[in-house]
């Protein structure tokens, strides 16, 4: 395994990271997600990143469960904060004070820890002033139940203003969390040389963009059984709207040039990410133990400089590089 500084903190984690977003807590059962969580830990993985929302909270319950009886110390935590849990009550959602400090204490209690190493806003909330935020996060590391603080899906002013704040404040951000793979490059044109300047890295997910580039789903063909697409627990909402023929026929171009590096189209996604020297860590998933075990081969490996542009051209203009649709995640007004 191949470790990389998170931002400009002395903390390292795995290059490639386990997550269990849509997953554990819906499509797939605890006993075989606790098998994937011991299959991280055996291939190298130390870094593991949930969410609060994930399943209502079932999938930091089933992680922490499956962390249990290991050395603390060893491991690096993330999960967020920001979209509705619990029973969805007025104050159930977003940043403010109240639902971080609330939010904070739940997400360690079923993470059976009393920290988390990275705690992450999830979104940017447009109803929460940004001081009132970032004072809360500075509370939490003080109060030791965060070490770091991070953010998912951020613009590069939003990024900025963050920076200054807890610079302010006394605390580090050191992360953004945005999807990004060699489909969807939206973070490259501002988000990322703005990261560099502040000292923050990427853990981004999708680097496989939910299965699409291992090429297992093929133009004019039905969905494999068993893969997120057919998943009516909620997978094939996520997926449905990139499963066009024109993408998955470049897509089949990748398969040569994963085979020139000895690679798997899975693994020369995830190592394509790693190429960029501001992503700290790519987190996959899997519903399988040997998917990751399979995804662990990426970290460390430098693609060829014509591996690269071969990419690049296979995949042409299907590519989504828009640097205007960074930040389109995070919602206008809460969600209750």
């Amino acid at each position: 395994m191949e470790f990389r500084y998170l931002g400009h903190s002395g903390l390292k984690v795995s290059a490639v990271s386990y997550g269990n977003w849509v997953t554990h807590g819906s499509q797939v059962e605890a006993d075989q997600a606790t098998a994937c969580v011991r299959a991280a830990l055996e291939a190298g993985i130390t870094t593991f990143d949930t969410a609060d929302v994930y399943a209502n909270g079932a999938a930091e319950t089933i992680l922490g469960d499956a962390l249990a009886g290991e050395r603390r110390e060893s491991l690096e935590i993330f999960t967020k904060v920001y979209f509705p849990t619990g029973p969805g009550g007025p104050n159930d959602t977003g940043l403010s004070r109240k639902h971080i400090s609330e939010s904070i204490n739940a997400s360690l209690t079923r993470l059976r820890t009393d920290h988390v190493d990275l705690y992450q806003a999830h979104r940017y909330d447009y109803e929460t002033p940004l001081e009132e935020t970032m004072q809360a996060f500075a509370d939490v590391v003080r109060a030791g139940k965060a070490l770091y603080i991070g953010v998912s899906e951020w613009t590069p002013d939003q990024l900025r203003a963050g920076h200054a704040l807890a610079t302010q404040l006394g605390f580090q951000l050191v992360s953004n969390q945005p999807k990004y793979n060699a489909l969807y490059r939206i973070i490259e044109a501002e988000v990322v040389p703005t990261s560099r300047e502040l000292g923050i890295s990427q853990v981004v997910f999708s680097p496989i963009d939910q299965g699409i580039l291992t090429g297992k789903y093929k133009p004019g063909q039905p969905a494999p059984e068993g893969s997120r697409a057919t998943d009516t627990a909620g997978g094939a909402n996520f997926i449905k709207g990139s499963l066009s023929d024109e993408v998955l026929t470049r897509v089949q171009l990748l398969a040569p040039l994963a085979e020139a590096e000895g690679l798997t189209m899975a693994q020369l996604a995830v190592a394509w990410v790693l190429q960029n020297d501001n992503v700290a860590s790519a987190i996959t998933g899997g519903s399988r133990p040997e998917q990751v075990h399979d995804n662990v081969v990426a970290a460390g490996k430098k693609l060829l400089p014509e591996t690269l542009a071969g990419i690049d051209e296979a995949l042409g203009d299907v590519v989504q590089a828009d640097g205007s649709l960074v930040g389109k995640a995070s919602p206008t007004s809460r969600l209750t």
